[in-house]
């Protein structure tokens, strides 16, 4: 979840100077906090099977939880790939592997030994007043588990225990340990002749719209996992890839740039039309193999990369220098630092607010504002005083020193 370093705008062919693209780290900031938004509407979500359910619930948050789905978590993936070549660059793929282990592994395992079991025990007593296991017992339940390599790369099964919302770092993780030997084995020069080919195509409208057609691919015959907020796990690794291969030349950010409007317009056109698609195929739209649910997959996947394009096109632009520090840069910086635990924390501490806040007999508009400023407040109060304040605490939940 570190803040990728990339290119400066002007167009050049082979690697780009090392330079902070700020618009990146306000797409990943943007989409972690969000998720708290998120998740707080799937309480409310008549489709979604959320830990915790309001008695009264609504479709409408299905449209609206489409509009961050088919953009927001494969950003994350994109980002992280920017910065993987970045890191690659600098640490050599023996320091980036290890890199990766520290800061997204042993939060992984901190999380999963601490806070990833109380979603699931409050969803067995939201379900079942009668409930009354303890916490303790419970998660002997979650922890009786054991190795299998049929859900890869997630190789912990058992009846209760699950990854959670730590999904997103257990397949970064995975694509990052997968990326690094790959780098190491692959023929530096080749590699270098394919960017010059695929960034030299770039020159011609349109062709950055162009990898949409793998992901295509990829939702039409692998289908969309639920689990994974919509995508497939391996498109996620596409994205992953992508970004890694739009680091390493800058005319694949001016094709980004240059395209971004026309973009924008096919996204929106192909998501609304994908909407329908998927609504309207019958079955399991996620997994069916008709033509019906086929082609409803390959208009959100294609969606998804034009609003790609578009997000990072139109967000690419020139900025006048800050002549001096202001609270903004700092609040600014502190967020940027606090990503990767929020993202950890959140998930638990929006679970456990809506078992509370959803008994109260209140309006649900009033639930979810509840829900959510409860959140953040437990949250950030959480990252600053038991996080954010000491070394070590920082080092089990990825913090970069």
């Amino acid at each position: 979840m570190a803040a990728p370093q990339e290119s400066a705008p002007q167009p050049q062919a082979g690697p780009p100077r090392t330079v902070r693209r700020p618009e990146l780290d306000v797409i990943r900031l943007v989409v972690v906090i969000g998720l708290v938004f998120f998740h707080a509407a799937l309480v409310f979500d008549t489709r979604d099977d959320y830990y915790v359910k309001n008695a009264t619930t609504t479709e409408a948050t299905t449209w609206i939880a489409g509009l961050c789905v088919v953009w927001a978590m494969p950003a994350l993936f994109l980002i992280a790939g920017l910065g993987s070549w970045h890191s690659i660059r600098s640490r050599g793929a023996g320091g980036f592997a290890r890199e990766r282990l520290l800061r997204l592994g042993v939060p992984l395992v901190v999380a999963t030994l601490t806070i990833l079991p109380l979603p699931q025990w409050l969803r067995l007593k939201a379900a079942d007043p009668g409930y009354d296991e303890s916490y303790p017992r419970f998660l002997l339940r979650f922890f009786d588990v054991h190795l299998s390599l049929t859900d890869l790369p997630f190789v912990v099964r058992g009846e209760y225990f699950e990854s959670g919302h730590l999904w997103f770092v257990v397949l970064l993780l995975a694509f990052s340990l997968i990326l690094a030997p790959l780098v190491a084995w692959l023929p530096a020069d080749r590699v270098a002749r394919a960017r010059d080919a695929a960034a030299g195509a770039m020159a011609r409208r349109g062709v950055v719209l162009l990898p949409a057609l793998p992901l295509a691919v990829i939702g039409a015959l692998l289908g969309m996992e639920e689990s994974f907020a919509g995508w497939s796990r391996w498109a996620y690794l596409l994205f992953f890839l992508y970004g890694f291969a739009l680091a390493a030349d800058d005319r694949f950010r001016v094709a980004m740039r240059r395209d971004a409007v026309p973009a924008a317009i096919a996204g929106v056109a192909l998501f609304a039309a994908a909407g329908v698609a998927l609504d309207t195929a019958g079955g399991d739209p996620f997994t069916d193999l008709t033509l019906p649910a086929a082609v409803a997959r390959v208009l959100f996947a294609t969606a998804g990369w034009c609003w790609l394009v578009a997000i990072l096109g139109l967000l690419d632009r020139p900025r006048p220098v800050v002549p001096r520090a202001s609270d903004g840069p700092r609040v600014y910086a502190y967020l940027g630092l606090a990503a990767l635990p929020l993202y950890v924390l959140h998930q638990p501490i929006v679970v456990a607010m809506a078992y509370v806040v959803v008994q109260w007999q209140i309006p649900a508009p009033l639930k979810y504002v509840a829900i959510v400023a409860a959140s953040f407040a437990i949250m950030f109060a959480v990252y600053e005083f038991g996080v954010r304040r000491t070394r070590p605490t920082r080092l089990l939940f990825g913090v970069r020193d």
